[in-house]
């Protein structure tokens, strides 16, 4: 038996202890709900309504009580045994003694979700039912204590709306009427938002009669208990916010260009996004409900004794935190820099390093320590106003801001000073826009901009050496060092050769396809699975796994080490139901809130979407399957996503929308990763040598292969010529075959993709 023949074989072979599954194991559940607490976020908590205890009387209200949403549609789906939803949640602390629950309530929410299921609404999608006068009158006579519950569902192929009352961004005016109906009852209320991404805040941020909210996000298959968890203290919520939670939709500053048209998204904000956004624009800092960073907790602490100091090439900072409450809990550090406006403009503040503390018990001090390049401080020079195609260090003084939110910060001591204008890497034009006529600068205001030329020229790629074996080689003799890999690709027809850059059918349980599949040679067939939330696996196939929380909540840990944990995790599961390819982790920019798959990205931010792919990267890798990092790059809307083009200026593209990316690269390697669906100023993500070959693999090093997303709509022979590796999940073999005998295409091209997607199975 050869190192691959696992993937040959279906069903699975237990990986567990005693010959359990490790596969929707108690263990991953387990994970999964101590990771969901973790993350969800607490918004408001006036009074010290939270946490629930010593048996408080509460009612629930709202249809999300049943109608649960543990994550979004699409790649993100999982089949699971089943759902805690939030009244589960609360009835098991009722069963504990530590809350009583009005029950005249969720009788009638169950029928009417299950009517409406019935009748093709799906999970989330449903209508708020409205509430007699009589439950209304009933459940504030059992309490004065109310919690309201929201949710919200989006998916794969379709955006959310932000237009008033349309149930999505905003409430619908059956939720708004259902949200003032309790208030006008209860004395304290307590709202829940289960959702993947951001929506409404100023119903209750402005509203003195809501006293606590929790973000609860997309919290996986037992979200529910750990919402219930947070609300009756047994855990004390430490998540902290990655994007900016702002008044109204209308005040992200990408709102108007984001439906501007279905055939491109032209990206008139740049590098100002999210809190780069409002912490800089002097107009706009007011428009903030919730700021980047921020997040309450049960207990309080204090972060003293900083020092920021410079050792080398890098930026070192400490500081102490100290639990000053009465509640055990953890706090994150953050720092920022704010860098010197100069000649390219800056953000007022950007997020530089930070660290998460374990569990500190009351009175308890830990320090904690943190280190970043001098170079991440750079600026990207598109234009020539310093040095054109250079990552620079303006001169004069960058200042160091550490503390729990972007707005709850303390200015340390050290300033670091440049001199002069300094280069800290010259590089050369990629992928810049021809016909983005404006951005925003620091003031807010517009500058013009000229059309660039693009003016790449490919290099072909260099014919082997190599001669093909005396005798028939199989890959597994390639793996043992018995023949170079560059020998035996020489072995194979143009016929077989064209066969491995395409997918190939599904095996066992899998339903994303293949690659690989040359029986003849050895070379086995190797199954991918999506997706960014756990394993998944169809209905059909009736194998559950574990949903894991969204991607958004996980990011609101603040926690790589619990990203790393994560990624092992649903990397076994993906093994031991014979697959080796996860398409995880998903890491394209929080740019606006409509974007449907926002719940599966992580942040506005690229530092922590980095860092957190790169952890996520390592924990599914330090299982011997391959992580697929996607979806490169600036996939950033879903309406249209095979057609759009993404109209961005250079600088943008570099610091904000492949940054994630780059960090991920160079901090875990990931042995493949995935090309978007859309253009980028008009050259299809999957076709882009600039972005594939000059940048991922010229600049930043990464030695695995690229994939194309599923489906999409470009033409296979200029993807191979690109650096794109494999067409998923399936490929035209005569077009390639034609490409080739008129030379449109080389074999030479050909054999390096091969040779890409050969050195990926190998380490499986």
């Amino acid at each position: 038996m050869n190192k691959w023949s696992r993937l040959k074989y279906s069903p699975c072979l237990p990986m567990g202890r005693d010959g359990r599954c490790v596969t929707a194991s108690d263990e991953h559940i387990a994970l999964s709900r101590a990771a969901a607490a973790d993350g969800m976020v607490l918004l408001k908590n006036e009074n010290g309504l939270l946490p629930l205890r010593g048996g408080k009387r509460i009612a629930v209200f709202g249809k999300a009580q049943y109608d649960y949403v543990k994550g979004g549609g699409g790649s993100g789906y999982v089949t699971v045994d089943y759902v805690r939803n939030i009244y589960d949640g609360l009835k098991l602390k009722e069963a504990e003694g530590k809350i009583e629950l009005f029950d005249g309530l969720i009788g009638f929410y169950k029928n009417e979700m299950e009517k409406q299921y019935a009748a093709g609404k799906e999970n989330g999608l449903t209508e708020e039912p409205e509430l007699s006068q009589d439950m209304l009158d009933r459940a504030a006579a059992y309490t004065d204590t109310a919690i309201i519950t929201i949710c919200r569902f989006s998916g794969e192929g379709w955006d959310r709306h932000g237009e008033p009352y349309d149930g999505d961004f905003y409430l619908s005016r059956s939720e708004e009427k259902m949200v003032n109906d309790v208030l006008d009852r209860f004395a304290n209320v307590i709202a829940v938002i289960n959702a993947g991404a951001q929506t409404d805040t100023e119903w209750y941020h402005s509203d003195s009669r809501i006293s606590s909210v929790l973000y609860a996000w997309q919290g996986g298959m037992e979200g529910g208990l750990a919402i219930a968890d947070i609300l009756c203290g047994d855990v004390n919520p430490s998540g902290k916010l990655v994007d900016t939670f702002a008044k109204r939709f209308s005040d992200y500053p990408s709102s108007e260009s984001f439906s501007e048209s279905d055939d491109y998204v032209k990206y008139y904000e740049d590098i100002y996004v999210g809190y780069r956004y409002f912490e800089t624009v002097k107009d706009a800092y007011g428009r903030v409900n919730y700021p980047f960073g921020f997040g309450l907790s049960y207990t309080d602490f204090k972060i003293s004794d900083i020092d920021v100091y410079k050792d080398g090439d890098n930026i070192h900072v400490s500081a102490k935190v100290t639990n000053t409450g009465d509640m055990s809990g953890k706090e994150v550090v953050q720092v920022y820099f704010s860098a010197p406006q100069g000649k390219l403009g800056k953000p007022a503040l950007e997020l530089a390093a930070f660290s998460k503390t374990g569990i500190l018990e009351p009175g308890e001090t830990r320090a904690v320590y943190m280190t970043f390049p001098i170079s991440s401080m750079s600026s990207y020079d598109d234009t020539g106003k310093v040095q054109k195609s250079a990552y620079v260090l303006e001169k004069g003084c960058y200042k160091f801001y550490v503390g729990n939110s972007v707005r709850n910060t303390v200015k340390a001591d050290y300033e670091y000073m440049v001199e002069s204008d300094t280069v800290t890497e010259q590089l050369t034009q990629q992928a810049a826009p021809r016909r983005l006529e404006k951005r925003m600068l620091s003031d807010g205001s517009f500058e013009t901009l000229e059309p660039c030329e693009n003016n790449t020229s490919r290099i072909p790629s260099p014919a082997s050496d190599a001669s093909a074996p005396a005798e028939p080689a199989m890959l597994i003799d390639v793996y043992e060092g018995k023949v170079t890999l560059d020998s035996f690709i020489k072995q194979l027809t143009d016929d077989e050769l064209v066969g491995l850059v395409y997918g190939q059918p599904n095996t066992g349980v899998a339903n994303t396809s293949g690659m690989g599949n040359l029986e003849k040679y050895g070379i086995p067939n190797v199954m991918t699975a999506d997706g960014p939330a756990g394993l998944r696996i169809n209905k059909e196939c009736e194998v559950t796994t574990t949903a894991f929380p969204c991607a958004t909540l996980l990011a609101c840990t603040w926690d790589p080490e619990l990203l790393y944990s994560i990624g092992a995790a649903g990397a076994k599961e993906v093994k031991e139901n014979n697959m080796g390819i996860w398409l995880t982790p998903a890491m394209n920019i929080h740019r606006n809130p409509l974007c449907g798959r926002n719940f599966e990205y992580f942040s506005e931010d690229p530092l922590i979407t980095g860092k957190m792919a790169a952890a996520k990267v390592r924990g599914i890798q330090s299982q011997h399957i391959a992580a697929s990092a996607k979806h490169f790059c600036a996939n950033n809307k879903e309406k249209n996503r095979l057609e759009s083009d993404s109209i961005v200026s250079e600088r943008a593209l570099r610091e904000i929308y492949l940054k994630g990316f780059e960090i991920c690269v160079k901090e875990s390697q990931p042995w493949t990763v995935m090309s978007s669906y859309n253009l980028i100023n008009g050259t299809r993500a999957s076709e882009n040598y600039d972005l594939i070959t000059n940048v991922l693999r010229g600049e930043w090093g990464f030695e695995g292969m690229v994939t194309t997303d599923w489906a999409n709509s470009a033409e296979e022979y200029k993807e191979l010529l690109a650096g794109n590796d494999i067409k998923m999940p399936f490929g035209y073999h005569d077009s390639v075959i034609a490409a080739l005998n008129d030379g449109k295409i080389t074999r030479a091209d050909i054999e390096i993709c091969v040779k890409r997607i050969l050195e990926m199975i190998m380490k499986l």
